[in-house]
């Protein structure tokens, strides 16, 4: 391909907007142009990135003989009523809904669960049509309250899904291993450097899933990763032992303090500069709107006895803070957010910033993150303005409330297995970054069950099908690619997703002597099957040239100059700057692509 025939615009910096490598780097180079906030076009050459990932999606999951196929981006209300998700994703403010011409609801699909549980309820009726998994690489939409990053936090994108059918848990579970497996293999053929991480299901649902991170300083995910256990969790997910809290020394009697305008941990601590931090019991509110069909099958109890929505009261340690996910999961909600000033002053008669355990309202329930496990003679808010109460003890001034863990990990929290077996007595968790670029879920009988999709196993039988979901964000593997793989000069391609493999810089266009050798170059490795980038612009100055080479990274690169008439050219990777690069013939060259590309596994 000839550059000059291509539109090809780049900038020499990136707007003032672009937060991150990958976004600044892609505009400079003319790949992407937005639209409107988290909406892009995608221009020939990041097409061509996108296209190579796709391939590479596809020969891995036809290997472990998933079948493609697609669905549609409209989806109706009914469904997802049927699966019980349409207030969840409507409440939490990301999903397109609109009202079509007739009167019915619907959504762009941000996800396929209901279409594709709906699909096959209509198509398996026997155990002997199963085990199947189907997939589709798709758009989908999310109406995201901040797109940012470019292509990692997007409105519309590309994305593969995928899901597995099964007559078992067992059997279940033995898809998701290939799955996960079929992961592995894409990630390290598209070059990427990542870890498999424990996460939370979400709205997705399941029992179990794990997301695959890649790693990098700007991700917007921070992970909690043990080196000595291997141990690897989304923050959201992520469990830890933590240190004991201080002893309290003498006890006394809990009794008020007066504490005007303290209404933050570090103002009580200048009051009490003798206080540990460990000792200090903070109380957050926080307005719940509930998930009541799910609450009331884990309850047993009759749906319309269960309220939609409520206030709860939280406690931790001062030092720890709340992790708002596993609340979420452990109230069953549709959202968890922090409750009004109006809501905090009916619940504890007080200000903001004075509420405690002890004289709440009757009507909020309350709880405990496992941090307060052995926390005596604590501080905590005494539901009266500028007040709080002193030397508390649980089981003597009030009951333990129910605890579970609602905390978030923190860098040196022992792993949970720390001194057990063989694992180190000090085995501590560090908190690095990731950019998610894939997630599996074990999703169980959910959907089936919901949505009644099931089989007439041996027996003869009628059973739910067993499911499990695989998603990938194709589109934020290029940019993860790039986060991954830049210099200052610009992007650096793996080969194996680059736009071309190999860039034929041409010095002089115009030369006898440099045309023909270029022509030869390209045909010979046209027809060994590799795409080359010609630049043969003839008004663009030999560094600019370089510079754009720099900048759109392909990995591979010729440069054909003024020793053409001796069959002789540049080699000059991407990589290695000066020092890589070597004067060679033109079938060394030649033959150093055709075997660089075949190492890469590229086709």
């Amino acid at each position: 391909m000839k550059l000059s025939k291509q539109l090809f615009v780049t900038l020499r910096e990136a707007p003032a907007d672009a937060e991150v490598a990958s976004h600044a780097l892609m505009l400079r180079a003319g790949f992407l142009q937005q639209v409107a906030a988290g909406i892009y076009v995608y221009a020939p050459m990041l097409w061509r990135v996108l296209q190579r990932i796709e391939g590479i999606v596809r020969d891995e999951h036809d290997r472990a003989d998933c079948q493609e196929m697609l669905m549609p981006a409209i989806q109706p209300r009914d469904l997802w009523e049927e699966s019980g998700r349409w207030d969840r994703y409507v409440s939490e403010g990301i999903l397109f809904h609109f009202k079509e011409r007739k009167g019915g609801e619907v959504c762009l699909g941000p996800t396929h669960e209901e279409v594709i549980t709906n699909y096959v309820k209509a198509s398996v009726q026997s155990y002997k049509q199963l085990p199947v998994t189907l997939y589709q690489i798709q758009t989908k939409f999310r109406d995201e309250i901040r797109p940012r990053f470019g292509l990692m936090r997007g409105r519309e994108f590309i994305m593969k899904d995928a899901y597995s059918f099964d007559t078992s848990e067992e059997a279940m579970v033995e898809s998701y291993k290939t799955m996960r497996q079929v992961y592995r293999n894409i990630f390290t053929r598209c070059g990427l450097r990542f870890t498999p991480v424990e996460a939370d299901s979400g709205a997705i649902g399941g029992s179990g899933s794990e997301e695959f991170m890649v790693d990098a300083d700007t991700g917007e995910d921070a992970i909690a990763v043990c080196r000595a256990t291997g141990y690897a969790a989304n923050l959201e997910k992520a469990k830890s032992r933590i240190p004991a809290p201080a002893a309290c020394g003498e006890v006394l009697a809990m009794h008020k303090e007066p504490t005007p305008g303290a209404t933050t941990c570090d103002a009580l601590l200048e009051m009490f500069p003798e206080l540990p931090m460990t000792r200090l019991l903070k109380t957050i509110l926080y307005h719940v709107s509930y998930d009541v069909d799910t609450l009331a099958a884990r309850d047993g109890v009759e749906a319309s006895t269960v309220a939609t929505e409520g206030v709860v009261a939280v406690m931790c340690r001062g030092d720890r803070e709340l992790n708002e996910t596993k609340l979420t999961n452990h109230l069953c909600a549709l959202k968890v957010e922090l409750a009004s000033e109006d809501e905090v002053k009916a619940a504890t008669g007080a200000d903001v910033g004075y509420a405690g355990p002890i004289g709440l309202s009757a009507d909020v329930r309350l709880f405990a993150d496992e941090s307060v496990n052995g926390v005596e003679g604590f501080l905590c808010g005494g539901n009266e303005t500028d007040t709080h109460y002193l030397d508390v003890h649980f089981g003597r001034d009030l009951d333990q409330p129910e605890t579970a863990d609602f905390g978030t990990v923190q860098a040196g929290d022992l792993v949970v297995e720390a001194g057990t077996g063989d694992v180190p007595a000090d085995a501590a968790i560090e908190i690095t970054r990731g950019i998610e670029v894939g997630h599996i879920f074990q999703l169980g009988t959910k959907y089936s069950e919901s949505m009644s999709a099931s089989f007439l196993d041996v027996d003869q039988k009628q059973k739910p099908i067993w499911m499990g979901c695989y998603g990938i964000g194709v589109s934020r593997v290029a940019a993860s690619a790039i986060e991954q793989n830049h210099d200052d000069a610009g992007m650096i391609w793996p080969l194996e997703i680059a736009p071309y493999a190999c860039l034929m810089v041409q010095m002089k266009v115009g030369d006898e002597a440099q045309d023909a050798l270029c022509q030869k170059i390209h045909d010979e490795l046209t027809a060994a099957g590799v795409d080359v980038l010609w630049d043969e612009r003839k008004k663009v100055r030999p560094g600019a040239k370089f510079k754009d080479a720099d900048l759109i990274g392909i990995p591979l690169r010729i440069v054909v100059g003024r020793d053409a008439a001796d069959d002789q050219v540049e080699w000059s990777p991407r990589v290695g700057g000066d020092d890589a690069k070597e004067v060679i013939t033109s079938a060394d060259a030649i033959e150093r692509v055709v075997t660089a590309c075949r190492d890469a596994g590229r086709r």
